[in-house]
């Protein structure tokens, strides 16, 4: 463990991780406004400059006016008056006197508030890839113990089926099955059936995995031992068995989540996930993949960007900070 506590690349990936999941669970105290709440006359604002005096920090309200030559929408700051932020007030970290606006991340077409919706958004995104560890991996545990436990033609026959499988090309699969969802469907049932979508087509690798390792593990003397004392096949498999390939199993998990993400946040970016008003990462992503935005607006498209990259590799980091871990050559 000290080795991993020495790799301050893994320490910064933990620091980021806890961050953004206590951000996640704390949104409705962190977050200035409602997801979904509309500031009519501020769409596509620009992130709010903060300023600080002797009397704290405070912002100006922003006015927009049309830039007759891009025909796009832009805004300046009026300076006409100070709008001081406040903290702990109403039973949130941080608001701005009436009738000022704070905007940390700008606002969206319909002037919703980029940050509060990346907040909220945060919850189905990052969600999604340990619920779908629950469901996937105790079936691929268990599958795959049972398979290398008995071998012969049941090992044979139960694997044939995951490679069934795991030959399918899953994410072509994940959106056949999510456009084949009815379109009446509310984002609550849209995100347990893409929870269950993405668990389906990831235990088989799981399963084929854990067979192997069981198939090593089951010849050795603690196994004859319960075999020889009458403890039961499933009772050996479960106490016995799949218990040794738990160090596998935490480095799999880790390395899975950001698949998971990943499927989620494709699936809403591609307006088969999570649709709005709900935010999630993907749908706020969409909005900025017009080139427009991209080039005029960037705050729309690089901070749920961001986010994604950062989450995803600091998972990835900490996978394999734990492979190393765990490898018996190191």
């Amino acid at each position: 463990m000290q080795k991993i506590l020495k790799n301050k690349l893994t320490l910064i990936a933990v620091f980021f991780l806890i961050s953004i999941y206590s951000l996640m669970f704390l949104a409705s105290f962190i977050a200035p406004y409602d997801p979904n709440e509309l500031h009519s006359a501020y769409g596509y604002i620009k992130p709010t400059q903060i300023h600080l005096d002797q009397k704290g920090l405070y912002v100006y309200r922003s006015e927009q006016y049309v830039d007759k030559e891009l025909l796009l929408k832009k805004s300046i700051e009026k300076k006409d008056k100070k709008y001081y932020l406040e903290f702990f007030k109403n039973k949130k970290i941080i608001q701005v006197q009436s009738p000022g606006e704070l905007f940390l991340l700008g606002t969206d077409s319909l002037g919703r508030d980029l940050f509060s919706r990346l907040l909220f958004g945060a919850r189905p995104s990052l969600t999604i890839g340990f619920i779908s560890l629950i469901i996937a991996f105790p079936l691929g545990l268990l599958y795959g113990g049972i398979s290398g436990y008995f071998g012969g033609r049941i090992d044979n026959l139960m694997m044939r089926l995951a490679e069934a499988i795991m030959s399918l090309p899953s994410f072509y699969l994940l959106i056949i099955l999510s456009a084949l969802l009815p379109a009446n469907l509310s984002n609550f049932q849209r995100f347990a059936m893409i929870t269950f979508i993405l668990s389906f087509i990831s235990w088989a690798s799981l399963a084929r995995i854990i067979r192997g390792q069981v198939l090593a593990i089951k010849e050795k003397e603690f196994i004859e031992s319960a075999k020889a004392i009458g403890l039961g096949n499933l009772a050996t498999i479960v106490k016995h068995l799949i218990p040794h390939t738990y160090s596998f199993v935490i480095i799999s998990a880790t390395l899975a989540v950001p698949g998971f993400i990943i499927g989620e946040t494709a699936l809403s970016f591609l307006g088969l996930g999570i649709n709005q008003p709900d935010p999630s990462w993907g749908n706020i992503l969409a909005e900025g993949k017009e080139l427009s935005n991209i080039l005029t607006r960037p705050w729309l498209i690089w901070s749920p960007a961001v986010l994604i990259f950062f989450t995803v590799f600091s998972f990835n980091l900490i996978g394999d900070s734990l492979r190393d871990y765990f490898d018996p050559k190191n």
